[in-house]
């Protein structure tokens, strides 16, 4: 792996190394996100987005973000979309298998992750994930079944790799912090969630794995 010279990432290699660091990465997190809430609800055309050629035919034939993207539960990170609301209110039905014979296999199984860090401690929701992904995608190439057998890295996260391989590129992005660390440890303060956020995707499920 390439040692990376971003300033940002130095930035958060040296705030996630600080013991009593959790603060600021919350801090870090709540600006970032709360930055991001003026842009809710505005999608670039595709033809402006600099990624597809404005000259090209495809643009004209392609559904430009916006109108696709409109019509569903909106969010206020990301691309905007609370992907899974959608999906419970039946404004997306993705076709769970491609094969008849192909086994659908869900969890609905909550797991807590980063007991021993600084920051508030992750629940997992499995229930969320499996009724997207196959377990498969994640077990076991990206995350052992056995319990504690994968050191889970923030740094790791942000380069792209463990959760970080949806997470900023189809799901929320990392800066929504306490969607995932939302569960305070002993002496800790529960952040302020920037205006506008949704406070159910901040909240801890209702009983303890």
């Amino acid at each position: 792996m390439q040692v990376s010279t971003s300033p940002v990432k130095r930035f958060l290699r040296c705030t996630f190394a600080t013991p009593a660091g959790w603060l600021a990465r919350v801090a870090f997190c709540i600006v970032a996100a709360a930055s991001g809430l003026a842009a809710a609800g505005d999608w670039i055309p595709l033809a402006k987005d600099g990624i597809h050629d404005p000259k090209s035919q495809a643009v004209k034939l392609l559904q430009d973000p916006g109108e696709a993207l409109s019509k569903l539960t909106p969010d206020t990170a990301g691309n905007q979309v609370l992907w899974v609301e959608a999906l419970k209110k039946g404004e997306i039905k993705p076709r769970e298998k491609l094969f008849a014979k192909t086994e659908i296999r869900k969890l609905d199984r909550d797991s807590i992750l980063d007991i021993k860090g600084g920051m508030p401690a992750v629940r997992f929701p499995h229930g969320r994930h499996t009724e997207w992904l196959d377990c498969i995608n994640c077990h076991d190439k990206v995350f052992s079944t056995t319990p504690g057998e994968t050191k889970i890295s923030m740094l790791k996260i942000l380069e792209g790799e463990q959760c970080g391989i949806c997470h900023g590129a189809v799901s929320f992005p990392l800066t929504e912090c306490t969607r995932c660390h939302s569960i305070p440890r002993p002496g800790q303060i529960v952040p302020v969630l920037p205006p506008g956020a949704n406070p159910r995707m901040h909240q801890p499920a209702a009983q303890e794995p």
